[in-house]
């Protein structure tokens, strides 16, 4: 199985179990507690290379992964879910398990993702504005991530899955010029 269909796997078994009714932790809480122990992870090269290592039995690196859940705080299901990761020698995997777990939240909680390109930080006020346009124009809750793109020279581009909506100055010149060409 590839690297993606094992994050998808996982992905998808965690999801079940934090959005089922009644279950004990929240889905955004699952998610902040998995970035915080990845965090943890990627911080320290030998924490990573101690439960990577087929030399280490598995019940240490769960009393590691046990004590370093007590500091975070993380919650028993979580918890659980990285002992599984533990005896499945899927800690190497955890960074695509949690990408993918976060689009599969995403989805199953309604929300579209949308990459937002501009030319400079937006503020606050332009950034509930898109938001509020860009769920009137898709229907569906947005959850926005941004990046500056300095060869914008104003406005934004908005990639929500395979759409492109380009409000950027340079793309409503490229719209005018194909306009004027076609009207000769």
């Amino acid at each position: 199985m590839t690297g993606a269909g094992v994050a998808a796997r996982y992905a998808e078994a965690l999801a079940d179990v934090v959005t089922a009714a009644g279950s004990a932790v929240r889905a955004q809480d699952a998610l902040d507690e998995l970035r915080a122990f990845e965090g943890t992870l990627r911080s320290s090269p030998d924490l990573y290379n101690a439960l990577t290592s087929p030399a280490i039995p598995g019940s240490r690196k769960k009393a590691v992964v046990g004590r370093i859940a007590d500091d975070l705080r993380v919650s028993r299901v979580t918890r659980n879910f990285l002992f599984v990761l533990i005896d499945h020698r899927r800690v190497p995997a955890l960074g695509e398990i949690l990408q993918t777990f976060e689009v599969v939240l995403d989805q199953r909680l309604g929300y579209a993702r949308a990459e937002i390109a501009s030319p400079r930080e937006l503020s606050n006020a332009q950034r509930a504005s898109l938001n509020a346009t860009l769920e009137r124009l898709t229907g569906k809750r947005i959850r926005m991530r941004f990046a500056i793109d300095e060869s914008l020279i104003g406005g934004v581009v908005a990639r929500i899955g395979s759409t492109v909506y380009d409000g950027s100055v340079r793309g409503q010149l490229q719209s005018l010029e194909r306009r004027l060409i076609a009207r000769d």
